[in-house]
């Protein structure tokens, strides 16, 4: 495939001809350009970099592929540019590289005994500090540079204060907006406006390093997004489940048309207050609620024992998606597309969506341990939903081209 070059904005071009400091590091809003403009900038480093092996990494090696390794490949062609991922190598303009994911914090172990003329990292704030520390200090070849993308995060991360915000160090920061992508369309800038919300638009539209803070979903309006719904003919319905046995225990009928999604009815136990049930008692419970509507529930992967008992007794039971950052984005986006309603007999539900908050005082993205059982309910079953049909688009399409 071939690789659609584009415009460049006075900010990629700075970027890419002055990043000559032993840290160069692109920052800023996502589709921003910062990916192209990096990585041009690391191309020219290496045609004149010291003796020595490169390293290319990121969260996993299967995130710098598809990320990074895919884009490289469509630019350079096969003649510069080999991977053999399976040997966690590729040759670059003849140079060896090494491949690396940076996923735990056991990884910084893969690079002890190294000794690198340079090294390329992609999403950095998704990198454990440890194999951060570890990549530079074997950068000891006279003239090695580290070249790195990232997405903003909050101002605590440990990229932003004792990097991208210190004094003194041979770095080089280049942050990026919107604006200095003059290749996207003018409809999908407004598109990506929409999609994120609160916190994710702050850092991944407005390239912002802050805080979470307040509502989780700032984006909701009982005006709006409160609603009494039917399904149509065309209506997929499904249950989701937050299982809890001291904690409380909440069931939820999802349904699903042209991409909008309307929580229909709740259920919801409060051990402490209402006393604890068993597994029995709650798949009895799911069975009567569901009211032969759907034998299928997505459900919280942590639920062992009442999901080994559901798949016994004849449920489609599917293990619900449990990344809360990401699974957060993805409500919010629903929601400020106006694609995600609840009945206002779901009050539990409601009243968790007025009390669903940012942790200001854990020093990390996460959302207050409380007041969230509804809202767990609801994103495992939105979110595992969307990605299972996306999966399923993917397959098709992939079967098509065949």
């Amino acid at each position: 495939m071939g690789f659609s070059w584009g415009q460049f904005s006075d900010q990629a071009v700075r970027s890419i001809a002055l990043s000559d400091a032993r840290l160069n590091i692109w920052d800023g809003a996502v589709r921003s350009g910062k990916t192209i403009s990096s990585l041009l900038a690391w191309l020219y480093f290496v045609t004149k970099a010291p003796p020595g092996p490169l390293l290319m990494a990121g969260k996993t090696v299967n995130t710098l592929k598809r990320n990074i390794l895919d884009t490289l490949s469509d630019m350079l062609g096969e003649k510069d540019f080999r991977v053999r991922l399976s040997a966690r190598e590729a040759s670059l303009f003849g140079r060896t590289v090494y491949l690396a994911g940076a996923g735990d914090a056991r990884a910084e172990g893969k690079l002890r005994g190294m000794t690198l003329a340079g090294a390329y990292g992609d999403e950095l704030t998704l990198w454990p500090r440890s194999f951060f520390q570890m990549l530079l200090s074997r950068l000891s070849v006279e003239g090695a540079r580290f070249y790195g993308t990232t997405n903003p995060d909050s101002v605590s991360h440990w990229l932003y204060s004792d990097y991208l915000q210190k004094d003194g160090l041979d770095l080089l920061r280049w942050h990026f907006t919107l604006s200095d992508n003059p290749n996207l369309p003018k409809r999908y800038k407004e598109a990506l406006e929409k999609e994120y919300t609160g916190m994710f638009k702050r850092r991944f539209i407005d390239g912002e390093w802050c805080a979470a803070q307040g509502a989780v979903y700032d984006r909701f309006d009982r005006a709006v997004h409160v609603t009494r719904k039917e399904a149509g003919p065309g209506g997929r319905k499904f249950l989701s489940c937050d299982y809890g046995i001291h904690n409380p225990c909440v069931f939820g009928l999802l349904t699903e048309e042209d991409g909008r999604y309307h929580l229909e009815r709740e259920y919801y136990h409060d051990a402490k207050k209402q006393g604890q049930k068993t597994d029995e008692e709650y798949a009895g419970d799911l069975l009567a609620f569901s009211k032969g509507e759907t034998r299928r529930v997505i459900i919280d992967p942590s639920a062992s024992s009442l999901i080994a008992l559901l798949r016994r007794s004849g449920w489609q039971v599917v293990l619900g998606k449990n990344a809360v950052l990401d699974g957060i984005r993805q409500v919010g986006a629903l929601l400020a597309g106006g694609r995600l309603t609840v009945d206002p007999g779901c009050v539990h539900t409601l009243a968790e969506f007025d009390r669903y908050c940012w942790d200001e005082t854990s020093g990390r993205d996460a959302p207050v341990k409380e007041n969230d059982h509804c809202m767990d309910m609801l994103r495992y079953g939105v979110v595992t939903d969307l990605y299972l049909q996306r999966a399923r688009r993917e397959s098709y399409s992939g079967k098509n081209k065949q």
